[in-house]
């Protein structure tokens, strides 16, 4: 396991709040007094989500599914394991999905396809707190993210090395 003084720091607190603050500001302005569904990505994505609602004013239902790509490595299988996908009716819905981070896109299009074969919405959107777009090996994109990242691997703030450091409230980056 690695150290916290092995993490390099990224982003701090104060500059992922205000990322946030500033895209819930958009949202509000997109979505008016239209209810919106946040699907939130498990286990990562939970910070980001909680944090992403408390300032939205529209009317906001929240679920939660749980998909996987990477076990316990540093990279991504590129396979997505779908561990928990129980969702309400979400038909004619306005629907948001939070994710913590999009790298390969493997998981974000599984998710995509998942969702737009099983439902017909209002409006269907990615949001993701971290965009590394030089990793992408899918065509897939976030609607809105917070930062657009480097290839690096990033630990703290909802996101983990094999479950360890989701507790850190910045976003910090390890050698690996």
């Amino acid at each position: 396991m690695i150290k916290e003084n092995e993490i390099k720091p990224l982003y701090s607190q104060e500059q992922i709040q205000t990322e946030i603050r500033s895209l819930a500001s958009k949202l509000n302005n997109i979505y008016g007094e239209q209810e919106v569904y946040l699907i939130c990505v498990l286990k990562g994505s939970v910070m980001f989500m909680t944090d992403l609602a408390k300032h939205l004013t529209m009317p906001v239902k929240m679920e939660f599914i749980r998909l996987s790509s990477y076990g316990s490595g540093t990279t991504s299988s590129g396979k997505v394991n779908a561990v928990d996908i129980a969702l309400p009716d979400l038909n004619n819905k306005n629907v948001l999905i939070i994710e913590d981070i999009i790298d390969t896109g493997h998981t974000a299009k599984f998710l995509m396809d998942f969702l737009r074969h099983n439902f017909q919405f209002n409006d269907l959107k990615f949001c993701a707190l971290l965009d590394k777009k030089v990793k992408r090996a899918v065509d897939v994109n976030a609607d809105y993210y917070c930062f657009e990242v480097d290839d690096k691997y990033l630990v703290g703030y909802g996101l983990d090395i094999d479950g360890y450091y989701r507790n850190l409230p910045y976003i910090g980056y390890i050698e690996v």
